[in-house]
């Protein structure tokens, strides 16, 4: 399980101040706005597998050193379940991330929700700029 978890811990953070290779050297465009509400939410990536897997390996080895013949099967496959179950679980709690899903009223009159880490201090009224390339959008300053 510590496999499960150190590996879990391991995931990209998804920040509004993080660029990564792939993200640069494109135009993005940009709108004005001003933040009408802010609203905390807990951002959960998808689950990898790596969890489930690795704590249900973890779990079927430990479980298969108890008992013997039938009985050794028995707790494997026990120990696989419920090592898998426990994986998931702490890979899901390493990944979850404080987000905060931030209404805007952009200069041209729409308003967009967009929700991104918690990384940046906005607060309702703070004039602010909506970056997006098509594919993903943040909210800086």
């Amino acid at each position: 399980m510590l496999a499960a978890f150190v590996l879990a811990a391991c995931a990209p953070p998804v920040r509004n101040d993080v660029y990564y290779r792939n993200q640069t050297m494109r135009p993005q465009t940009v709108e004005m706005g001003i933040v009408e509400s802010l609203r905390p939410v807990q951002i959960q990536p998808g689950d990898s597998g790596v969890g489930t897997v690795g704590g249900a390996a973890l779990g079927g080895l430990a479980g298969s050193t108890i008992g013997h013949n039938a009985g050794s099967v028995a707790a494997a496959i026990g120990g696989a379940i419920l090592g898998g179950v426990v994986g998931t679980a702490i890979e899901r709690d390493a990944n979850r991330r404080e987000g905060v899903e931030v209404t805007v009223h952009l200069d041209s009159g729409r308003m967009i929700s967009i929700v991104q880490e918690a990384t940046e201090p906005l607060r309702a009224g703070d004039r602010i700029r909506v970056v997006s390339d098509g594919y993903s959008t943040r909210v800086t300053r």
